[in-house]
């Protein structure tokens, strides 16, 4: 199952440009909100296996044809955003530290960074902004200490984020500010849309990746996770309660611009552009605060 967020309603998708408006379709039952459908999983998606089953007959349903410009976060008003660092071997060799043991270092990104998967992002002045692409995981079931084994049962569903980071603010201070730096407006690009794990080719070993300009800077696999989508569920539900419509950006592999000798970081008109196996692809087009447009759209 794919489920995109079309204008604020949710929509479950029979293409990359078409699908059936869940609202409507249910009489009402979901949606069309998305945060609403997550407060609901189980029952949504005992509904949308119902739709699937009888696709031959969609023709009937309410159906909507929409563009990429009209997309918008899978889940919208997550209570919380957590995000995890270091968690690929490969990014924490570039980055000069020993691959973590214990608990994952874990900062956030606050709800007001969050924006859709095609953004106009604003770079803040006198910064180092670094793209990071990553894999996120969107939940579907409240999650309180569950085990590994039983994680993947509390997931909803998977999607593509760039984890946007200004290091200079990051790491300015006595200690670094992880959460400030990584939290400037629409600095938490999420979608396309959310993809079911059952839907994708495998969820624990997916290729994923970014470019700048057309210039390939990351190219990596989940299954080069330190601490894979299993374990951090279960790992971050024994200290905080995980809630349905949360998302878990888990990481990023090599090949960040920081860890660039020489260090490359984003400039007024660079196109960054990024993808995930089975999950789609996102783009965000970087311009500085004179150039940046009163009218863009800032809804996530």
């Amino acid at each position: 199952m794919r489920l995109a967020n079309v204008d604020g309603r949710a929509v479950l998708l029979t293409s990359d440009t078409d699908g059936i408006d869940v609202a409507e379709a249910s009489a009402g039952r979901f949606g069309p909100d998305l945060p609403v459908i997550y407060q609901e999983w189980d029952g949504f998606c005992s509904w949308a296996d119902a739709q699937e089953a009888t696709a031959t007959s969609a023709g009937s349903r309410p159906r909507v044809s929409f563009t990429r410009a009209q997309l918008r976060s899978p889940s919208p008003a997550p209570r919380q955003i957590v995000a995890i660092g270091l968690n690929y071997h490969t990014h924490a060799a570039e980055s000069g530290f020993e691959a973590p043991t214990g608990l994952p270092p874990t900062f956030t990104k606050f709800v007001s960074s969050l924006t859709g998967p095609d953004a106009e992002v604003t770079l803040p002045p006198g910064g180092n902004t670094d793209w990071e692409v990553e894999l996120v995981v969107v939940i579907g079931r409240t999650a309180r200490a569950v085990s590994e084994a039983d994680a993947w049962g509390h997931v909803a569903g998977l999607t593509i984020g760039q984890d946007i980071s200004e290091r200079v603010a990051q790491l300015a201070g006595p200690a670094p500010q992880f959460s400030l730096g990584k939290s400037f407006p629409r600095f938490a690009p999420v979608g396309p849309w959310l993809v079911t794990p059952e839907d994708v080719p495998d969820p624990d070993d997916l290729a994923l990746g970014c470019s700048v300009n057309g210039e390939v800077m990351q190219d990596g696999r989940t299954r080069d996770l330190i601490h894979p989508v299993a374990r951090l569920v279960s790992v971050l539900s024994h200290t905080i309660t995980l809630l349905p419509g949360d998302l878990v950006f888990t990481g990023t592999p090599d090949g960040v611009g920081a860890a660039r000798r020489p260090q490359r970081f984003l400039q007024s008109g660079d196109r960054l552009h990024s993808w995930i196996e089975g999950l789609g692809e996102q783009h965000q087009h970087f311009v500085s605060g004179a150039a940046a447009a009163d009218t863009t759209d800032t809804r996530p």
